[in-house]
């Protein structure tokens, strides 16, 4: 089990969070015996497929340069032009060749981890510089783990070759009596079949440092039950800061439910436990909406806000506990309280009416009509 510079186990998965950002910074499963066998697989196939056209354009420079005239030779302009002449038959003859080596390059490292461009990678780090981090890089597990893989190499090509040459070994004296156009194409042919059988040999390489590599990735990622806990409270916010902003967005919900208070019809009191502000507006709605509500301290000053402001306080403790519960802010009262909101609403116009002395004093209200299910009863 891995662990972490402060000693901690790292025995916690890694999160995506930790390979989003490992991937960012460059850190990801990679290995070069796939690359390198990626590289031989693809040049020696490439040598055997256009091994041909290789030999054959070897033999045409050969003959083009070694039968040149009297007249050429003398002539120093000539000689120039005989070479790019030849640089050109080369490099036409070669570009199948460079161009499957060039896709090869690309497809070998990307074949695991897939594609990734990461500037931070790239950039310069001095802390790579330190002798003392550098002599234990080099006295490392990972160090010693990469010259086992090396001595591992050395030693399958040796074998490889060595039973290939051996196998080889009647083709190879053969082309001493062959002609010249005939022994050109068979040491291609030759070269090509050694150094594909040679390469095949890393794939025993590759095949170990693979799955190695990916686990050996996977442990560097690997978390401690603190780094976890760390990243959650970081991606979730701090319990402290979530409480503060839970706070601060409660009191500018106060602060605005307060500010809606003197714009109310009617605020109904428990009489001091709770406290409700309505607001009917036909224009707006079909039923009255809560601007504010509270109970006990938030109930007081909602009473002290309406009589500041002169809105009728109406003392009704099963309504005002009915609507508290039952409604949120800004929005209409339930159908349930229609009738019994639409009676207190009655009673303020006709207790308005009567104090400014356009009519009689009204019943006050008693037993007003409230559903089973939306009383409370505390």
């Amino acid at each position: 089990m891995a662990e972490s510079e402060s000693g901690a186990d790292k025995s916690e998965e890694p999160t995506e969070k930790r390979r989003r950002e490992s991937r960012e910074k460059g850190q990801i499963a990679r290995s070069r015996e796939l690359n390198t066998l990626a590289i031989l697989l693809a040049g020696t196939g490439g040598l055997l497929a256009t091994g041909g056209s290789l030999a054959d354009m070897m033999m045409q420079v050969m003959r083009a340069n070694f039968s040149l005239s009297r007249e050429v030779l003398l002539n120093e302009q000539s000689m120039g032009l005989w070479l790019m002449a030849s640089g050109k038959m080369a490099i036409e003859a070669l570009v199948p060749l460079f161009v499957t080596l060039l896709i090869a390059s690309i497809l070998g490292p990307i074949a695991l981890g897939g594609w990734l461009f990461s500037m931070e990678a790239l950039q310069p780090k001095f802390s790579r510089m330190d002798p003392l981090a550098g002599l234990k890089r080099m006295f490392s597990a990972k160090a010693l783990i990469e010259l086992v893989k090396a001595l591992a190499k050395f030693l399958v090509v040796l074998l490889v070759a060595l039973a290939v040459l051996s196998s080889d070994r009647d083709a190879l004296l053969a082309i001493a009596q062959e002609p010249l156009d005939m022994a050109i194409l068979h040491s291609v042919q030759v070269v090509g079949w050694s150094a594909l059988w040679m390469s095949c040999g890393i794939i025993l390489i590759a095949a170990v440092d693979v799955p190695f590599q990916l686990w050996d990735n996977k442990q560097k990622l690997m978390m401690t039950k603190q780094e976890v806990r760390d990243e959650y409270k970081d991606s979730e916010g701090k319990p402290e800061v979530k409480q503060r902003i839970r706070q601060m967005q409660r009191e500018m919900s106060e602060r605005r439910m307060m500010a809606a208070v003197p714009q109310a019809d009617v605020v109904i009191t428990n009489p001091t436990h709770f406290a409700v502000a309505l607001k009917y507006d036909p224009s707006k709605g079909a039923a009255p909406v809560l601007l504010a509500k509270g109970g006990d301290f938030m109930a007081l000053k909602i009473r002290e806000i309406a009589q500041e402001h002169k809105v009728m306080i109406l003392e009704s403790p099963a309504l005002a506990r009915a609507v508290y519960h039952s409604t949120e802010l800004d929005r209409e009262i339930p159908a349930g309280l229609y009738l019994a909101v639409a009676q207190v609403l009655a009673y303020v116009y006709q207790l308005r009416q009567f104090q400014t002395g356009k009519g009689k004093r009204p019943t006050p209200l008693n037993d007003l009509p409230i559903p089973p299910d939306l009383r409370r009863d505390e």
